[in-house]
């Protein structure tokens, strides 16, 4: 009696089946849950002490959280929103490869380059990328003959649980202004987004995922176009979420000083034979402060850490005249070792002019004529991290900030301009403001309705220390975009190889 029963119910089952398919009623759904963890905008290998007492940052807390998340055993895709491989000191000697090297250590699912990856040029981050443990995608690079570049990628699509996750990146699309990539082209930025965002839909893709190196205005239209769900970015250093009810947008500060996370469930179903998508984000952010290193990488990094130190006793140039840092010579005249350092910032900005202040050369000490000069040296000389930074700038308003340098005088002070490409004659006797005699620029009387381009450290440019009228100007280049200042002076003591530059006549007293 039992046979016949069973074989009626399950003729009831298979009638049930087929009502349910004539009646159009959803099938059961399938669910994923996918963490999106996300970094951007790594440049110190070692963590560093917060304003708050704290340490945070750097790739050891960053591989931590990272194996902690893929530890638990759930899907995972690790974004990278790119600018890394520069500015670092270590990056000034090695271009970038112990950053790729410390990166394969706890490898990205998916890296977006950055403006600073092309730093040192196109070769380099060919090199660096063909190095990489990890897929990069940059949908809107090129190369000079408009196709894709060999191993970097477009788009995918990776599958969890049944739901198909599309992938595509882009790089900075302003890198040929920011950074030095020769002749690779770059697309824009928004346009190529929804472009392989559409592709990626027609393949299937049931959620779209864009990791872009990109301003925030270009994530808000990215994620504007609704066909990109998840925008995870890099490039403004902020801590940013923001979430519309149908796309969200993030970025995660910048080295590694916190880690967003973002748990997205989705939800998809069959519809009149149409896939029907619904999904639900929550996010967390990880203070790096809260982590203990990873050992592995840590022990990577404190090797990396002890080259460094040794690279930093190789000498890089002999000098062949006296330069005093002695606060005494460079806050109150011109001094050879201002002259070098300000020539090396104007042949890196391709600049008209150069102006530092002598209180941010720090060493205080003579190098005798036939001294070497170390990676070390130049450390000690210019310890606050400071960076090259580029404005344009009409002559008069150049002329009023270099009034500002020498108003304290005679007395010393930090304030004191140290110059490359123009000499100035003033009179001390004159009230401050009006002591300037006479300003020559490529050895022409300077116009003060003219534009020129002046190269200058981040402190300067920010309107400090007397220069009010530099910190009226946009840079080009904003201060965290721009080189760091000691790096570019090793670059240009290690061209020179001997340093030949004395004092000239750059700032006369009358």
């Amino acid at each position: 009696m039992r046979k016949p029963a069973m074989t009626v119910v399950r003729r009831l089952l298979a009638a049930l089946c087929l009502l349910v398919v004539a009646l159009g009623v959803p099938a059961l759904a399938q669910t994923a849950t996918i963490t999106f963890v996300l970094t951007n905008d790594i440049y110190l290998m070692g963590d560093q002490v917060a304003s708050d007492g704290k340490r945070r940052g750097g790739f050891a807390r960053l591989a931590a959280v990272v194996k902690a998340e893929r530890a638990k055993g759930g899907h995972v895709v690790f974004a990278h929103g790119g600018d890394t491989l520069s500015p670092s000191l270590m990056s000034g000697i090695d271009r970038g490869a112990h950053i790729v090297a410390l990166t394969n250590m706890f490898p990205p699912d998916i890296f977006a380059p950055g403006n600073h990856e092309f730093d040192f040029g196109k070769a380099v981050f060919l090199q660096r990328m063909a190095e990489a443990k990890f897929p990069v995608y940059a949908a809107n690079l090129r190369g000079p003959d408009g196709k894709p570049l060999p191993g970097i990628k477009d788009r995918a699509i990776v599958t969890f649980d049944g739901v198909r996750i599309g992938l595509t990146g882009a790089t900075y699309e302003d890198s040929a202004r920011m950074s030095s990539p020769e002749d690779l082209k770059f697309q824009p930025t928004v346009a190529t987004m929804k472009q392989q965002a559409d592709a990626l839909r027609g393949e299937g893709a049931d959620f779209v995922v864009a990791v872009v190196h990109a301003e925030r205005k270009q994530t808000t239209d990215i994620a504007a176009t609704h066909v990109v769900d998840l925008v995870l970015s890099g490039h403004n250093h902020d801590l940013f979420i923001n979430y519309d009810g149908r796309s969200a947008i993030v970025e995660s500060s910048y080295d590694g000083h916190y880690v967003t996370m973002i748990d997205v469930t989705i939800e998809v179903k069959q519809q009149d034979g149409r896939r029907q998508v619904a999904w639900w984000p929550q996010f967390r952010i990880v203070d790096t402060a809260t982590v203990t290193p990873d050992p592995e990488v840590a022990a990577a990094v404190a090797a990396y850490e002890a080259e460094l130190s040794r690279e930093m006793d190789v000498a890089i140039a002999t000098t062949s005249v006296e330069l005093d840092s002695r606060n005494a010579t460079v806050r109150t005249r011109e001094a050879a070792i201002g002259n070098l350092i300000a020539d090396a910032m104007r042949d890196k900005a391709k600049a008209d002019a150069a102006v530092t202040n002598g209180g941010g050369i720090r060493a205080g000490r003579v190098y005798a004529v036939g001294s070497s000069i170390t990676r070390r040296d130049v450390l000690a000389e210019l310890p606050f991290g400071n960076r090259v930074v580029t404005i344009d700038i009409p002559g008069r308003d150049l002329r009023a900030a270099l009034e500002g340098g020498l108003a304290q005088l005679p007395n010393a002070s930090g304030r004191f301009p140290q110059v490359s490409g123009l000499t100035l004659e003033y009179d001390g006797k004159r009230a401050a403001g009006r002591r300037i005699v006479s300003i020559r620029i490529g050895g022409k009387p300077l116009d003060p309705k003219k534009t020129y381009r002046v190269a200058t450290n981040d402190f300067l440019a920010r309107g400090s220390d007397g220069y009010s009228s530099f910190g009226k100007v946009k840079p080009l280049l904003d201060a965290d975009d721009s080189p760091l200042l000691a790096n570019e002076v090793m670059v240009y003591l290690r061209r020179l190889g001997t340093v030949t530059t004395g004092v000239q006549g750059r700032i006369v007293a009358k």
